[in-house]
C-alpha cells in the first residue's frame, strides 16, 4: 500500500514508545470503585429511553442493577442473550449517539451513565471465566451456512448453534472477526480482543470455522444452497469507491481501510510508513480513524477534508472531537478535485437546494499520502436483487431467494455499525430458526 521509498512516506517517524503510549486503549476499563460509582447514578428507568436507542434492545437498567448489586456475572447474561458481541461493542459502539445520548442524565445534566464502560466490566468480567454462559439445544438436524465471519455472521451463528443447528461459517479473510479484526482503530480493540471474543463466542459448539472462502470465488450460493437447509450471506461491502478525479492512482493514493486493516495486523507499528503530509478524503468512522492512527504513527500534518458541513459528517461529534484533540484538522465543504505530485487540489462545495457543487475556488493542501474513505461498495450479491447497491431483504433478512437470508453491512438497511448487524444477525437466525422447524 505505501513505500518507504516515495516522497515523505517513512517508518519509525517517532519513537517505539510514544506509539504504545497513543495506541493504548482508549476507553480503560473502570477500576472496583468506578463501577459502584457508575452503577449508582442509573435511575433504573421503567420504559428507559437507552433500550429503545440500542439496536440490540438491552435491558439497561437491569443489567446496571445487577451490577449494583454485586452480581456482574448476571449482568453479562442479561447482556449476551440480547447482543453476544456485547464486548465488542462496548468498545466500538457510538455510545453518544445511541443509549448514552438518549440517557435522561444526559438530557438533564449533561452527563450520561457510563453505559459502555459498565457494559465492558460486565462482559469482561464473565469473559474471563473458564466455560460458556449458554448452552447448546438439542440437535435438529439441520444444517445452516453462514458466509461471512464479521459481527453480522458471528451472532448469526451463534444464535442459530445455541438452537440446535450446525453451522458452518466462511469468511474470505485469513482471521474471522471482519470490521471487529481489520477495520477499526487499533486504540478501540487492544490486545487481540477481537480474536478473544470469536473463540469465546465458539465456544457454544455446533459451529465449524473455513476461512480464506469467499462467495463468487470458493463459493457458490447455488452450490450452498443445494448443501444446506438455509443460507445466511454477511458478507459485508468489500469495494471501496474511487475518488473519480485526475491522480486518484498515484503512488500515496490509497484506501484507508487497507491501511487501516494493515496496521490492525501488524506486529510492530513503528515499522508501518506513514506521510508526513496525510489527508483523508470521507466524513465517517473510517476516515477518523484512519487520520488519528496517521496522527499516532507520527504524521506531522493530518487533515480530514469533507464535502459537506458538520453536521452531516457520519462520524459523531465524539469521535470528529476526538480527531481534533491529536491535532487532526477538519476541513468542511472541500470536495478532491486532483491529485498531483506532493499535494491535493481540493475545490470548496456549497449546496443551493438543488445539491452539492463546486463553486470553482479551490485550495491546495500538501499531501505525502492520501486515503480514500468516501463509503465502501458490495462486490458480490450471489445473484440476488440489489437496491440502492445493497442487497435487497425484508422482514429479519429474508432476501428475493428463498432459503437465503442477509444481514450486516451488505444488506439494504440498517446504519454500517457493529451493533446494528449484531441485531439483524441475530433477528436472521430467529427466523431461520422459525422456518426450519415450524416454530
Amino acid at each position: 500500500m505505501t513505500s518507504p521509498t516515495a516522497p515523505g512516506i517513512a517508518a519509525g517517524r517517532i519513537a517505539a514508545e510514544q506509539i504504545a503510549a497513543g495506541f493504548a486503549d482508549l476507553h480503560a476499563p473502570l477500576a472496583p470503585h468506578e463501577v459502584n460509582v457508575a452503577a449508582d447514578r442509573c435511575y433504573f428507568c421503567y420504559d428507559a429511553p437507552c433500550v429503545t436507542a440500542c439496536p440490540t434492545s438491552i435491558d439497561i437498567p437491569l443489567f446496571i442493577r445487577q451490577i449494583a448489586t454485586g452480581t456482574p456475572e448476571a449482568a453479562a447474561r442479561t447482556i449476551f442473550e440480547s447482543n453476544i458481541l456485547g464486548g465488542m461493542c462496548a468498545r466500538v459502539c457510538p455510545t453518544e449517539d445511541l443509549c448514552e445520548g438518549a440517557c435522561v442524565r444526559e438530557a438533564a445534566e449533561g452527563k450520561p451513565v457510563e453505559i459502555g464502560r459498565l457494559q465492558r466490566h460486565a462482559t469482561d468480567t464473565l469473559m474471563a471465566q473458564q466455560g460458556h454462559p449458554f448452552t447448546r439445544a438439542p440437535e435438529t438436524g439441520k444444517r445452516v451456512a453462514v458466509v461471512g465471519a464479521g459481527p453480522a455472521g458471528l451472532s448469526c451463528a451463534h444464535r442459530l448453534a445455541m438452537l440446535g443447528h450446525a453451522v458452518t461459517m466462511y469468511d474470505a479473510k485469513a482471521k474471522p472477526g471482519g470490521l471487529n479484526e481489520y477495520g477499526i482503530a487499533a486504540y478501540k480493540s487492544t490486545n487481540g480482543f477481537a480474536q478473544r471474543e470469536v473463540d469465546w463466542l465458539m465456544g457454544i459448539g455446533g459451529i465449524t470455522l473455513e476461512t480464506g472462502k469467499a462467495l463468487g470465488g470458493d463459493l457458490s450460493l447455488d452450490a450452498l444452497a443445494e448443501d444446506f437447509d438455509a443460507v445466511f450471506l454477511g458478507v459485508g461491502l468489500g469495494g471501496v469507491n474511487a475518488l473519480g478525479i485526475a491522480g486518484d492512482d498515484r503512488e500515496g493514493v490509497a484506501n484507508a481501510v487497507d491501511f487501516i486493516g494493515e496496521l490492525r495486523q501488524s506486529a510492530d507499528l513503528g515499522s508501518l510508513p506513514v506521510g508526513r503530509n496525510v489527508v483523508v478524503i470521507g466524513g465517517g468512522m473510517t476516515a477518523v480513524d484512519a487520520a488519528v492512527q496517521s496522527k499516532l504513527l507520527g504524521a506531522e500534518n493530518v487533515t480530514i477534508a469533507y464535502r459537506r458541513g458538520r453536521e452531516a459528517m457520519g462520524a459523531s461529534r465524539y469521535e470528529q472531537d476526538l480527531a481534533a484533540s491529536h491535532g487532526v484538522r477538519l476541513m468542511f465543504n472541500v470536495q478532491p478535485h486532483f491529485v498531483h505530485d506532493g499535494g491535493i487540489n481540493l475545490e470548496y462545495t456549497t449546496d443551493d437546494g438543488d445539491g452539492l457543487k463546486g463553486t470553482g475556488e479551490t485550495v491546495t493542501l500538501p499531501a505525502d499520502q492520501v486515503f480514500r474513505a468516501i463509503g465502501q461498495t458490495l462486490t458480490t450479491d450471489g445473484g440476488l436483487t440489489v437496491e440502492g447497491r445493497k442487497i435487497k431483504v425484508s422482514g429479519a433478512g429474508r432476501t428475493t431467494r428463498d432459503g437465503v437470508w442477509a444481514g450486516g453491512d451488505c444488506a439494504l438497511g440498517g446504519d454500517d455499525l457493529t451493533v446494528t448487524a449484531v441485531a439483524q444477525g441475530r433477528d436472521a437466525a430467529m427466523d431461520i430458526h422459525a422456518a426450519l422447524t415450524g416454530a
